[in-house]
């Protein structure tokens, strides 16, 4: 009895994994069908390939280190969440959350600081964790904004750089990809506010970019 009992619990265990690993490729087959998704710029298991490299990347150079590692929210959230796995040191974590103004396709750089650090962060080692970096002038805002709070040293890791834009002189010491000009989603990259939770980072189709620019101008022309 208590053999059929085990027996039927497990074939139930087992079902209830099964469904929920189903329902979850049906939730993003669903996605990835969106109309405003082009291909797949950089697949899943890239992605997991290249933050593991970092992550052990970083377990090297911060050896005996008084390392804070800083996430800035929101789009870093899910590389930083994959990338803090891979680095085999004891560390704190913060958070940031900052807004940009201006029209924001110019990345103008004027920024204020929504969340701020709960942490002191006088004489540590601090590493700042981006999902991607543009101009890099609201980056170069942030780093001279921890600057004088004397840390011991500041370090950037951006999972994409997009150099093309580049308009700050500042120095990315870990990158995960290249871009050029390309509008992209997924991995905690969004469009309006959607999309962060693809596992996979996709090309926004041009017309729709194209259709958000018209109508941000035209708005802005009133």
């Amino acid at each position: 009895m208590i053999l059929k009992i085990y027996i039927v619990f497990k074939i139930y265990k087992e079902n209830c994994f099964i469904w929920i690993n189903l329902i979850g490729e049906i939730i993003q087959k669903d996605i990835t069908s969106s109309e405003i998704l082009g291909k797949i710029v950089f697949p899943s298991h890239e992605i997991q390939k290249i933050v593991k490299q970092l992550g052990e990347k970083i377990t090297i150079d911060y050896k005996n280190k008084d390392l804070i590692i800083i996430c800035i929210l929101k789009g870093a959230v899910i590389f930083f969440a994959d990338l803090i796995k891979y680095i085999d040191l004891p560390f704190s974590v913060d958070f940031m959350s900052i807004s940009s103004y201006g029209f924001k396709e110019s990345n103008s750089g004027i920024v204020k600081i929504t969340k701020d650090l709960d942490e002191n962060i006088e004489g540590k080692d601090i590493l700042i964790v981006e999902d991607i970096i543009d101009t890099g002038l609201t980056l170069s805002y942030l780093i001279r904004n921890l600057s004088v709070r004397e840390p011991k040293s500041i370090e950037v890791c951006t999972l994409i750089d997009r150099s093309v834009r580049r308009i700050a002189d500042i120095k990315i010491k870990y990158v995960g990809f290249k871009l050029e000009e390309k509008y992209v989603v997924g991995y905690g990259l969004d469009y309006k506010q959607k999309y962060r939770n693809l596992q996979s980072i996709y090309e926004l189709k041009t017309d729709t970019i194209k259709k958000d620019i018209e109508l941000l101008k035209a708005t802005l022309n009133k």
